[in-house]
């Protein structure tokens, strides 16, 4: 059959007719990371043609109808090196999911507007300078991601796609947006982030569904107050801005957070704030703002208040009594009523000082003192200057079931960064660990009998290190997905089965320790996406084989793969070292 091919120069490397049959009988096909500069003529024409194997095999079972085959419903052509997509993606008019995100697109084929069935594009990460017109009758599309392109207009027409409930225009160069956008009353997340756009139309508030409208850096020197009446509206982003002023909400009932930092606000009045009731967080850092008004106290839901480099000089101490307030950043600023170190020592100590004075620090005679870390039944289980100084939580070699709550009230306000609660007898995460996610980087459970991940851990945003070895664990949560500075995790001597997917979405990952568990496979096309990942062990896992594509996982430094079951590579060549082995790998991918 080598006589019959063309030259793979002509067509780039190959598509394993393995996955077209898959394709026919599953409706996706997934051609990601495959280095093609052209999508192969068999790929378009798939529902077409009479399957090359039909000419071969003429007793059929019952897996090889070919007649019976599915139509193509999904294809992935992701982080490949395609310049253009052939105009003959209309031959297959039943895809409803097309991503060829992370390619080299210049330009997008007309006859996409043919793909009636299209609820999901993505050609993010490309280097489009245009949206061709016919894309505007996808009639169905829900979901069109364009960030990360060259963009400087959109067709007049956008607003034809009134199913569209997602739609991502963010780093581009747009100045302006077409008004048509008012008809977009399905669409529920908007980003325009990193754009060059001055100003929004006001006609935007007729979007009755959106919630969530990102504007982050941008020229914006204000915002239509007719925003103000968008009452969906729960996440507002308007970040690195040139905004002097803040809208006033009287119809934005439902909105959670509200991020208007590095901007030029200098007032901030009681207009702006009296209408947003379940508004948890608040952040107008890097700005000008000369005084903060009473009517803040309204916002009794508010959780998290960032005032940090503004020019206050004095706050209502009514402040004090926010009940839900967790975080209050006011550092940078020239209050004269406050004391630099009481600043520094943390939002809870800040809440109690600002409540003492609301009396005229004509305090009650009849208060109880505050329960500190200092007057603690039970002060000797905790070490007071590991906390303070090194910012350091420890309970381990405990045989403890459960963490006192005393420990995590001992924290106060102070930033604790590592926690250590190892080698006892936890069956879960402790569930007030979620206290410390302003300020925690370091988790180590390792040694406990913890059998899945709780959400608790999955809110600890600023996480690094997670140390979880010698646990019952068998999965990991979806939710995991939110750790996104996870650098090091540690699962050795667990019960995994399946390589945990979730972690092929944390970019940050630099090294994955899954050494003595139970893990088949690993998939080599995810594992190349993590550009960070220098060191991934295996050892002592039930690998049958390595997929050759793992060699392509060019970052990697440390690759430990013994004690598997695999035969090749041999022994031999896994005692060569890394490079070796990868270079092994590699060899072995069939061209």
């Amino acid at each position: 059959r080598a006589g019959f091919r063309r030259p793979a120069e002509e067509q780039g490397p190959a598509v394993p007719q393995g996955l077209i049959r898959a394709a026919r009988k599953s409706g996706q096909l997934n051609l990601s990371g495959r280095s093609l500069t052209e999508v192969p003529q068999h790929v378009w024409r798939i529902n077409l043609d009479t399957p090359e194997e039909a000419h071969q095999n003429l007793s059929f079972g019952a897996a090889d109808r070919w007649w019976e085959q599915t139509d193509l419903t999904k294809l992935i052509l992701a982080s490949n090196k395609l310049q253009c997509l052939s105009e003959d993606v209309k031959l297959l008019p039943a895809l409803t999911v097309l991503d060829v995100h992370d390619n080299q697109l210049t330009s997008l084929p007309s006859a996409l507007g043919q793909l009636e069935n299209l609820q999901k594009l993505d050609v993010s990460h490309n280097k489009l300078t245009s949206i061709p017109e016919e894309l505007m009758q996808l009639s169905h599309l829900k979901s069109l991601l364009l960030h990360h392109n060259e963009l400087s207009r959109l067709p007049d027409g956008f607003g034809q796609l009134v199913y569209l409930e997602e739609l991502d225009l963010s780093n581009n160069h747009l100045a302006d947006i077409p008004t048509s956008f008012a008809l977009l009353i399905n669409l529920v997340r908007l980003n325009l982030a990193c754009n060059e756009l001055k100003n929004l139309p006001a006609d935007i508030s007729a979007m009755r569904s959106l919630r969530q409208l990102d504007c982050t850096k941008n020229y914006l020197e204000s915002v239509p107050s007719k925003l103000a009446t968008m009452a969906s509206l729960e996440q507002l982003y308007l970040r690195k801005n040139k905004l002097r002023s803040l809208p006033e909400f009287p119809s934005c009932k439902l909105l959670k957070e509200l991020h208007a930092g590095e901007n030029q606000i200098e007032i901030l009045n009681a207009e702006n704030l009296k209408h947003l009731n379940s508004l948890s967080v608040l952040e107008l850092r890097d700005n000008k703002i000369k005084s903060v008004p009473d009517e803040i106290t309204l916002l009794q839901k508010l959780e998290r208040l960032d005032l940090a480099n503004n020019d206050i000089s004095r706050l209502p101490y009514t402040l004090g009594n926010l009940p839900q307030l967790k975080f209050l950043a006011l550092e940078g600023n020239p209050l004269r009523t406050i004391r630099r170190d009481l600043l520094q020592k943390g939002t809870q100590e800040l809440l109690k000082y600002l409540r003492s004075r609301i009396q005229d620090d004509a305090a009650s005679p009849n208060a109880e003192p505050p329960v500190t870390a200092m007057t603690l039944p039970s002060e000797s289980r905790i070490n007071m200057h590991a906390i303070t100084s090194l910012k350091l939580l420890e309970y381990s070699e405990k045989q403890a079931a459960v963490i006192p709550d005393e420990m995590f009230s001992a924290v106060g306000s102070s930033p604790v960064t590592a926690v250590n609660f190892s080698k006892n007898q936890l069956s879960e995460v402790p569930p007030r660990i979620a206290e410390l996610k302003d300020s925690l980087c370091d988790v180590n459970l390792g040694f406990n009998k913890i059998s899945s991940v709780s959400s608790e851990l999955c809110v600890l945003h600023k996480l690094t290190h997670l140390d979880i070895r010698n646990n019952l664990l068998t999965s990991l949560p979806e939710d995991m997905e939110a750790l996104p500075r996870l650098q090091v995790i540690n699962l050795a001597f667990n019960r995994f089965k399946v390589f945990p997917s979730v972690l092929y979405r944390i970019p940050a990952l630099e090294t994955i320790l899954l050494s003595n568990n139970q893990v088949g496979s690993v998939d080599p096309l995810q594992l190349k996406k993590m550009d960070r990942l220098g060191t991934l062990d295996l050892q002592n896992n039930d690998l049958l084989q390595v997929p050759p594509e793992l060699g392509n996982c060019e970052t990697l430094r440390t690759l430990l793969l013994e004690g598997n079951p695999f035969r090749t590579p041999r022994a031999a060549v896994l005692a060569k070292g890394t490079a070796a082995v990868l270079e092994y790998l590699r060899s072995r991918i069939p061209v």
